[in-house]
Protein backbone atom coordinates (compact mmCIF):
# COMPACT_ATOMS: atom_id res chain seq x y z
CA UNK A 1 0.00 0.00 0.00
CA UNK A 2 2.82 2.69 1.22
CA UNK A 3 4.74 1.28 -2.52
CA UNK A 4 1.91 2.49 -4.26
CA UNK A 5 0.72 5.56 -2.52
CA UNK A 6 4.76 6.78 -3.13
CA UNK A 7 4.36 5.94 -7.08
CA UNK A 8 1.44 7.72 -7.13
CA UNK A 9 2.80 11.27 -5.54
CA UNK A 10 5.75 10.55 -7.79
CA UNK A 11 3.60 10.12 -10.78
CA UNK A 12 1.60 13.64 -9.87
CA UNK A 13 5.03 15.45 -9.13
CA UNK A 14 6.48 14.62 -12.46
CA UNK A 15 2.89 15.39 -14.73
CA UNK A 16 3.36 18.36 -12.56
CA UNK A 17 6.58 19.59 -13.27
CA UNK A 18 6.54 18.59 -16.72
CA UNK A 19 3.62 20.95 -17.66
CA UNK A 20 5.48 23.99 -15.22
CA UNK A 21 8.33 23.33 -17.05
CA UNK A 22 6.62 23.49 -20.55
CA UNK A 23 4.93 27.06 -19.24
CA UNK A 24 8.42 28.38 -18.24
CA UNK A 25 9.67 27.88 -21.68
CA UNK A 26 6.48 29.15 -23.44
CA UNK A 27 7.04 32.45 -20.83
CA UNK A 28 10.63 32.71 -21.92
CA UNK A 29 9.99 32.72 -25.75
CA UNK A 30 7.20 35.08 -25.34
CA UNK A 31 9.36 37.29 -23.38
CA UNK A 32 12.20 37.12 -26.55
CA UNK A 33 9.83 37.91 -28.60
CA UNK A 34 8.21 40.69 -27.29
CA UNK A 35 12.02 42.02 -25.55
CA UNK A 36 14.22 44.56 -27.36
CA UNK A 37 17.53 44.59 -27.92
CA UNK A 38 19.71 48.08 -26.73
CA UNK A 39 21.28 49.41 -30.36
CA UNK A 40 23.28 52.46 -30.76
CA UNK A 41 23.95 54.16 -34.42
CA UNK A 42 26.89 53.78 -36.26
CA UNK A 43 28.53 57.93 -36.06
CA UNK A 44 31.12 60.15 -36.80
CA UNK A 45 33.16 60.98 -33.74
CA UNK A 46 36.64 61.91 -32.49
CA UNK A 47 38.74 59.38 -30.37
CA UNK A 48 41.70 59.66 -28.78
CA UNK A 49 43.61 56.71 -27.12
CA UNK A 50 45.48 57.91 -23.77
CA UNK A 51 47.67 55.99 -21.42
CA UNK A 52 46.67 56.71 -17.69
CA UNK A 53 49.01 56.33 -15.18
CA UNK A 54 48.79 57.46 -11.41
CA UNK A 55 52.16 59.33 -9.85
CA UNK A 56 53.21 61.46 -7.06
CA UNK A 57 54.39 65.34 -7.37
CA UNK A 58 57.21 66.29 -6.11
CA UNK A 59 59.90 69.56 -6.82
CA UNK A 60 62.51 69.02 -9.54
CA UNK A 61 65.17 70.42 -6.65
CA UNK A 62 64.77 69.19 -3.36
CA UNK A 63 68.15 70.01 -1.16
CA UNK A 64 68.95 68.65 2.40
CA UNK A 65 70.38 70.93 4.33
CA UNK A 66 73.50 69.84 7.00
CA UNK A 67 75.77 72.09 7.93
CA UNK A 68 79.57 71.29 6.77
CA UNK A 69 80.97 71.64 10.45
CA UNK A 70 79.55 70.92 13.90
CA UNK A 71 78.49 73.88 16.41
CA UNK A 72 75.19 74.66 17.94
CA UNK A 73 72.67 76.90 15.93
CA UNK A 74 72.48 80.61 17.11
CA UNK A 75 70.16 81.97 14.47
CA UNK A 76 67.28 80.25 12.81
CA UNK A 77 65.24 82.71 11.37
CA UNK A 78 63.12 80.37 9.01
CA UNK A 79 60.19 77.60 9.54
CA UNK A 80 58.43 75.28 7.80
CA UNK A 81 56.96 76.70 5.28
CA UNK A 82 59.00 80.29 4.88
CA UNK A 83 59.77 81.16 0.77
CA UNK A 84 63.33 82.12 0.96
CA UNK A 85 64.72 84.25 -1.67
CA UNK A 86 68.93 82.70 -3.06
CA UNK A 87 71.41 83.64 -0.84
CA UNK A 88 69.15 84.57 2.13
CA UNK A 89 70.08 82.96 5.48
CA UNK A 90 68.66 79.83 6.66
CA UNK A 91 70.62 79.47 10.05
CA UNK A 92 73.93 80.64 11.80
CA UNK A 93 75.84 78.54 14.14
CA UNK A 94 77.50 80.17 17.10
CA UNK A 95 81.02 81.40 15.80
CA UNK A 96 82.44 82.60 19.34
CA UNK A 97 85.22 80.25 19.47
CA UNK A 98 86.17 80.50 15.74
CA UNK A 99 86.81 84.04 15.80
CA UNK A 100 88.69 83.79 19.19
CA UNK A 101 90.52 81.65 17.28
CA UNK A 102 91.10 83.62 14.18
CA UNK A 103 92.52 86.24 16.72
CA UNK A 104 94.99 83.68 17.82
CA UNK A 105 96.22 82.81 14.59
CA UNK A 106 96.58 86.57 13.26
CA UNK A 107 98.63 87.12 16.95
CA UNK A 108 101.11 83.55 15.48
CA UNK A 109 100.89 85.57 12.11
CA UNK A 110 102.05 88.75 13.70
CA UNK A 111 104.83 86.96 16.10
CA UNK A 112 106.13 85.29 13.04
CA UNK A 113 106.32 88.06 10.78
CA UNK A 114 108.62 89.63 13.50
CA UNK A 115 110.82 86.33 13.54
CA UNK A 116 111.14 86.31 10.01
CA UNK A 117 111.90 90.17 9.47
CA UNK A 118 115.13 89.73 12.75
CA UNK A 119 116.31 86.44 10.81
CA UNK A 120 116.05 88.24 7.67
CA UNK A 121 118.41 90.97 8.72
CA UNK A 122 120.84 88.00 10.63
CA UNK A 123 120.89 86.71 7.11
CA UNK A 124 121.82 89.63 5.07
CA UNK A 125 124.29 90.92 7.59
CA UNK A 126 126.09 87.55 7.77
CA UNK A 127 126.23 87.33 4.18
CA UNK A 128 128.13 90.41 3.69
CA UNK A 129 130.42 88.85 6.90
CA UNK A 130 131.18 85.71 5.16
CA UNK A 131 131.91 87.66 1.74
CA UNK A 132 134.82 89.57 3.68
CA UNK A 133 135.83 86.47 5.47
CA UNK A 134 134.90 87.55 9.00
CA UNK A 135 132.82 84.88 9.44
CA UNK A 136 132.88 80.99 9.00
CA UNK A 137 130.73 79.24 7.09
CA UNK A 138 129.03 77.05 9.86
CA UNK A 139 127.47 80.37 10.98
CA UNK A 140 126.60 81.56 7.50
CA UNK A 141 124.40 78.63 7.44
CA UNK A 142 123.10 78.73 10.31
CA UNK A 143 121.91 81.85 9.85
CA UNK A 144 119.85 81.35 6.18
CA UNK A 145 118.62 78.11 7.97
CA UNK A 146 117.12 80.31 10.78
CA UNK A 147 115.83 82.29 7.83
CA UNK A 148 114.06 79.44 6.32
CA UNK A 149 112.89 78.39 9.49
CA UNK A 150 111.27 81.72 10.29
CA UNK A 151 109.61 81.85 6.62
CA UNK A 152 107.72 77.90 7.09
CA UNK A 153 106.57 79.02 10.32
CA UNK A 154 104.66 82.30 9.01
CA UNK A 155 103.35 79.72 5.76
CA UNK A 156 101.85 77.76 8.28
CA UNK A 157 100.62 80.70 10.35
CA UNK A 158 98.91 82.02 7.38
CA UNK A 159 97.44 78.31 6.34
CA UNK A 160 95.88 77.99 9.96
CA UNK A 161 94.18 81.46 9.51
CA UNK A 162 92.79 80.61 6.37
CA UNK A 163 91.68 77.21 7.32
CA UNK A 164 89.89 79.00 10.53
CA UNK A 165 88.32 81.86 8.44
CA UNK A 166 87.03 79.01 6.22
CA UNK A 167 84.93 77.18 9.13
CA UNK A 168 83.72 80.39 9.77
CA UNK A 169 82.48 81.42 6.37
CA UNK A 170 80.78 77.87 6.90
CA UNK A 171 78.51 78.78 10.01
CA UNK A 172 76.47 81.32 7.83
CA UNK A 173 74.32 79.05 5.83
CA UNK A 174 72.30 80.23 3.13
CA UNK A 175 69.47 79.35 0.32
CA UNK A 176 71.29 77.65 -2.64
CA UNK A 177 67.73 79.04 -4.85
CA UNK A 178 64.67 80.53 -4.11
CA UNK A 179 62.88 78.25 -2.57
CA UNK A 180 60.40 77.37 0.80
CA UNK A 181 60.93 75.39 3.81
CA UNK A 182 59.78 71.68 3.68
CA UNK A 183 61.04 70.55 7.24
CA UNK A 184 63.00 71.95 9.88
CA UNK A 185 63.10 69.32 12.43
CA UNK A 186 66.02 71.27 14.81
CA UNK A 187 65.30 74.19 17.02
CA UNK A 188 67.39 76.96 18.05
CA UNK A 189 70.49 76.25 20.62
CA UNK A 190 70.27 73.08 19.10
CA UNK A 191 73.91 71.58 18.58
CA UNK A 192 74.65 69.68 15.65
CA UNK A 193 77.17 67.61 13.69
CA UNK A 194 78.93 68.49 10.57
CA UNK A 195 78.36 66.34 7.70
CA UNK A 196 81.96 65.08 8.12
CA UNK A 197 80.82 63.68 10.77
CA UNK A 198 78.50 60.67 12.43
CA UNK A 199 75.78 60.04 9.78
CA UNK A 200 76.31 62.23 7.27
CA UNK A 201 75.76 65.33 9.87
CA UNK A 202 72.53 66.51 11.18
CA UNK A 203 69.58 67.37 9.24
CA UNK A 204 68.78 70.74 9.87
CA UNK A 205 65.98 71.40 7.65
CA UNK A 206 64.51 70.52 3.45
CA UNK A 207 64.07 72.93 1.19
CA UNK A 208 62.70 72.88 -2.45
CA UNK A 209 61.61 74.96 -5.21
CA UNK A 210 58.09 74.44 -5.60
CA UNK A 211 57.89 76.86 -8.76
CA UNK A 212 59.22 73.44 -10.32
CA UNK A 213 57.07 70.48 -9.81
CA UNK A 214 57.28 66.89 -11.49
CA UNK A 215 55.47 64.25 -11.31
CA UNK A 216 57.10 60.36 -10.84
CA UNK A 217 55.14 58.01 -12.00
CA UNK A 218 55.15 54.03 -13.16
CA UNK A 219 54.12 53.42 -16.43
CA UNK A 220 52.98 49.93 -17.45
CA UNK A 221 55.18 47.73 -19.60
CA UNK A 222 52.34 47.00 -22.19
CA UNK A 223 52.55 50.70 -22.45
CA UNK A 224 55.60 52.27 -22.15
CA UNK A 225 56.63 51.75 -26.31
CA UNK A 226 53.99 54.77 -26.97
CA UNK A 227 55.64 57.09 -25.04
CA UNK A 228 58.19 59.22 -26.01
CA UNK A 229 60.55 62.09 -24.47
CA UNK A 230 59.06 65.54 -24.80
CA UNK A 231 55.38 64.28 -25.17
CA UNK A 232 53.13 66.56 -23.94
CA UNK A 233 50.10 64.93 -21.12
CA UNK A 234 47.44 66.11 -19.39
CA UNK A 235 48.14 66.35 -15.80
CA UNK A 236 44.79 65.97 -13.25
CA UNK A 237 45.30 66.65 -9.54
CA UNK A 238 42.77 64.24 -7.21
CA UNK A 239 43.48 66.93 -4.18
CA UNK A 240 42.13 69.99 -6.16
CA UNK A 241 38.72 69.02 -7.56
CA UNK A 242 38.23 70.49 -11.24
CA UNK A 243 41.86 71.41 -11.56
CA UNK A 244 44.07 70.32 -15.27
CA UNK A 245 47.49 71.71 -15.88
CA UNK A 246 50.13 70.53 -18.43
CA UNK A 247 52.93 68.58 -18.42
CA UNK A 248 55.89 66.95 -20.83
CA UNK A 249 57.52 63.89 -20.84
CA UNK A 250 61.24 64.51 -19.58
CA UNK A 251 62.61 61.22 -19.08
CA UNK A 252 61.94 57.22 -18.95
CA UNK A 253 63.78 55.22 -17.45
CA UNK A 254 65.59 52.56 -19.34
CA UNK A 255 65.07 49.00 -17.18
CA UNK A 256 61.92 48.05 -15.76
CA UNK A 257 60.91 47.58 -11.93
CA UNK A 258 58.19 45.83 -10.03
CA UNK A 259 56.09 48.29 -8.02
CA UNK A 260 53.04 47.18 -6.07
CA UNK A 261 53.38 44.01 -8.06
CA UNK A 262 53.33 45.61 -11.76
CA UNK A 263 56.59 45.60 -13.83
CA UNK A 264 56.83 49.20 -15.70
CA UNK A 265 59.34 51.83 -15.97
CA UNK A 266 59.75 55.09 -14.03
CA UNK A 267 58.64 58.37 -16.31
CA UNK A 268 59.90 61.72 -14.95
CA UNK A 269 56.86 64.53 -16.13
CA UNK A 270 57.68 68.13 -15.93
CA UNK A 271 54.60 70.26 -15.04
CA UNK A 272 53.96 73.27 -17.12
CA UNK A 273 52.78 76.69 -14.76
CA UNK A 274 52.44 74.86 -11.69
CA UNK A 275 49.08 75.79 -9.87
CA UNK A 276 49.88 77.25 -6.22
CA UNK A 277 47.65 75.01 -4.49
CA UNK A 278 49.68 71.81 -5.64
CA UNK A 279 52.15 70.56 -3.07
CA UNK A 280 54.54 67.85 -2.53
CA UNK A 281 53.33 64.52 -2.37
CA UNK A 282 49.96 64.67 -3.56
CA UNK A 283 48.44 62.46 -6.59
CA UNK A 284 48.63 62.99 -9.54
CA UNK A 285 46.67 61.55 -12.57
CA UNK A 286 48.71 61.36 -16.28
CA UNK A 287 46.62 61.67 -19.07
CA UNK A 288 48.70 60.75 -21.99
CA UNK A 289 47.69 61.01 -25.66
CA UNK A 290 49.32 58.61 -27.67
CA UNK A 291 46.81 58.09 -31.09
CA UNK A 292 43.74 59.68 -32.33
CA UNK A 293 41.35 59.84 -35.66
CA UNK A 294 39.08 62.75 -36.08
CA UNK A 295 35.44 62.04 -37.18
CA UNK A 296 35.96 58.43 -37.67
CA UNK A 297 33.05 55.96 -38.12
CA UNK A 298 32.60 54.38 -34.09
CA UNK A 299 30.27 52.09 -32.40
CA UNK A 300 30.39 51.40 -28.14
CA UNK A 301 32.57 49.06 -27.25
CA UNK A 302 29.68 46.88 -26.29
CA UNK A 303 28.93 46.39 -29.37
CA UNK A 304 31.74 44.55 -30.93
CA UNK A 305 31.88 40.73 -30.22
CA UNK A 306 34.95 38.76 -30.98
CA UNK A 307 35.40 34.85 -31.67
CA UNK A 308 38.36 32.96 -32.76
CA UNK A 309 40.33 36.69 -32.99
CA UNK A 310 37.24 37.67 -35.87
CA UNK A 311 35.36 41.13 -34.45
CA UNK A 312 31.93 41.44 -35.66
CA UNK A 313 28.73 43.36 -34.48
CA UNK A 314 24.89 42.61 -34.75
CA UNK A 315 23.80 45.04 -37.74
CA UNK A 316 19.70 45.67 -37.38
CA UNK A 317 18.18 44.49 -40.20
CA UNK A 318 14.26 45.25 -39.83
CA UNK A 319 13.44 43.32 -37.19
CA UNK A 320 16.19 40.95 -37.41
CA UNK A 321 20.09 41.15 -36.73
CA UNK A 322 22.79 40.06 -38.88
CA UNK A 323 26.23 39.31 -37.39
CA UNK A 324 28.69 41.35 -39.75
CA UNK A 325 32.33 40.99 -39.46
CA UNK A 326 33.97 44.58 -39.19
CA UNK A 327 37.84 45.99 -38.81
CA UNK A 328 38.53 47.62 -35.47
CA UNK A 329 41.22 50.59 -35.38
CA UNK A 330 41.45 52.49 -32.25
CA UNK A 331 39.88 53.13 -28.80
CA UNK A 332 38.47 54.79 -25.72
CA UNK A 333 37.02 54.33 -22.88
CA UNK A 334 33.46 54.00 -24.52
CA UNK A 335 34.15 53.49 -28.44
CA UNK A 336 35.67 51.98 -31.00
CA UNK A 337 36.98 53.04 -34.11
CA UNK A 338 35.05 50.86 -37.47
CA UNK A 339 37.60 50.90 -40.13
CA UNK A 340 36.03 47.81 -42.10
CA UNK A 341 32.51 46.84 -42.44
CA UNK A 342 29.61 49.14 -41.63
CA UNK A 343 27.97 52.25 -42.59
CA UNK A 344 27.02 55.85 -41.28
CA UNK A 345 23.78 55.42 -39.60
CA UNK A 346 23.36 51.40 -39.14
CA UNK A 347 21.95 50.35 -36.22
CA UNK A 348 24.13 47.39 -33.95
CA UNK A 349 23.26 45.65 -30.90
CA UNK A 350 24.78 46.76 -27.60
CA UNK A 351 24.13 43.10 -26.16
CA UNK A 352 23.81 39.46 -27.65
CA UNK A 353 19.91 39.37 -29.63
CA UNK A 354 18.07 36.56 -28.47
CA UNK A 355 18.43 33.38 -30.91
CA UNK A 356 15.22 34.38 -32.44
CA UNK A 357 16.36 37.46 -33.46
CA UNK A 358 19.10 35.75 -35.75
CA UNK A 359 19.97 34.13 -39.15
CA UNK A 360 19.72 30.28 -38.08
CA UNK A 361 23.36 30.15 -39.42
CA UNK A 362 24.52 33.15 -37.07
CA UNK A 363 23.62 31.42 -33.88
CA UNK A 364 26.46 28.82 -33.78
CA UNK A 365 29.38 29.69 -31.61
CA UNK A 366 27.02 33.06 -29.96
CA UNK A 367 27.83 32.87 -26.75
CA UNK A 368 31.30 31.98 -26.64
CA UNK A 369 31.22 35.29 -28.74
CA UNK A 370 29.49 36.91 -25.98
CA UNK A 371 31.78 35.96 -23.62
CA UNK A 372 34.26 37.43 -25.50
CA UNK A 373 33.29 40.68 -25.51
CA UNK A 374 35.88 43.19 -25.85
CA UNK A 375 37.47 44.62 -22.69
CA UNK A 376 36.31 48.27 -21.66
CA UNK A 377 39.64 49.55 -20.73
CA UNK A 378 41.70 51.81 -23.16
CA UNK A 379 43.70 49.44 -25.48
CA UNK A 380 44.58 49.62 -29.35
CA UNK A 381 42.13 46.68 -31.17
Amino acid sequence: MKIFVTLVLAAVLGVGGYFFWRQYQEKQKQVQAQGEVATARVESRDIQFSVNAAGDIGPADQVSVRPEIGGKISLLPVDIGDQVKKDEILFMLDDKELSAERDSRLADIDGALLQVERAERTWKRNQKLFQDKLISQEIFDDTRTEYQLATNALERARKALRTVEEKLSKTKITAPFDCTVLTRPVSLGQTVSGAAGFNSGTEVMTVANLNDMIVNAHINQADVTRLRTGQEVEVVVDSVPGLKMTGVVERIAPQAVIKNGIKGFAARVQIKNIDPRVRPGMTAVLNIPVASVDQALSVPLAAVFTEKGERYVYVKNGKRFERRPVTVGIADLSYAEIQKGLSEGEEVALEMPPANLLPEDSTTGSTNAAAARLDKGPRKL
